[in-house]
């Protein structure tokens, strides 16, 4: 049986060859460790083998996490987020990766005022049109990101999607291109408070393809911890 260390290793040797076969450095990508329904005791097996960020989908179970686990790790948010859950989100969360309406973008300037600090978040881009997935739409993002730059508590550091499932990884190609020729053009523009210095794109089945396409932060909750 595969450990959860085992796995890593496999998986950060995919981020390090297809890093190297885009000519980047490895050391450049960022690994969320999506831990999803994993147990504290697999989260803390995952910990000890070197993961610093935890990505969590939903609110209720980060919070029970949370209280538990005292490493010293980044919290990212990459679930979708309502806005009565905002409150809670400020707390626990160092970064948000699903912000996807100026109401909620509102909300968390809004309550990281109240908590005192200053809230890391992406956009989340619905780069495939599919009407199941969260996010805006691609030619929505620089009208919102000139209304989310008069926020103070807000920092937008960058874009997120998720790609549409495919048994081909070339058919996703497309779509993380996208996403960072969409970072490109909005970085050229000099917005206030507004850097994208992450593109958060890519999961167990295409995170080799998002490397290669520009992604510096994956997702990765199944080949690291086996859930389905």
């Amino acid at each position: 049986m595969e450990t959860i260390k085992n796995n890593l290793e496999i998986i950060k040797e995919k981020i390090e060859k297809a890093a190297l076969m885009a000519n980047r450095n490895p050391e450049e990508i960022k690994l969320v460790a999506v831990t999803k329904t994993a147990t504290i005791e697999q989260i803390e097996e995952a910990i000890n083998a070197g993961v610093k960020i935890i990505g969590e989908n939903k609110i209720q179970e980060a919070k029970e996490k949370y209280k538990i686990l005292s490493a010293d790790i980044e919290w990212h948010l990459v679930g979708h987020l309502q806005t009565n859950k905002v409150k809670y989100a400020i707390e626990i969360f160092d970064c948000i990766h699903s912000v996807d309406s100026i109401k909620l973008a509102e909300e968390i300037d809004k309550r990281s005022l109240q908590f005192g600090k200053i809230t890391n978040v992406l956009i989340e881009v619905n780069v495939s049109g599919e009407e199941t997935k969260y996010g805006i739409r691609p030619e929505e993002v620089k009208p919102f990101l000139k209304e989310t730059s008069g926020f103070s508590r807000i920092r937008v550091r960058g874009l997120m999607t998720i790609a549409p499932i495919a048994e081909d990884k070339e058919e996703v190609r497309p779509y993380f291109r996208k996403l960072r020729e969409l970072s490109e053009e909005i970085n050229s523009k000099n917005l206030k408070n507004v850097k994208i210095d992450y593109l958060s794109m890519g999961m167990t089945e295409d995170f080799e393809v998002a490397i290669e396409e520009g992604a510096n932060m994956v997702r990765i909750g199944r080949g690291i911890f086996g859930f389905h």
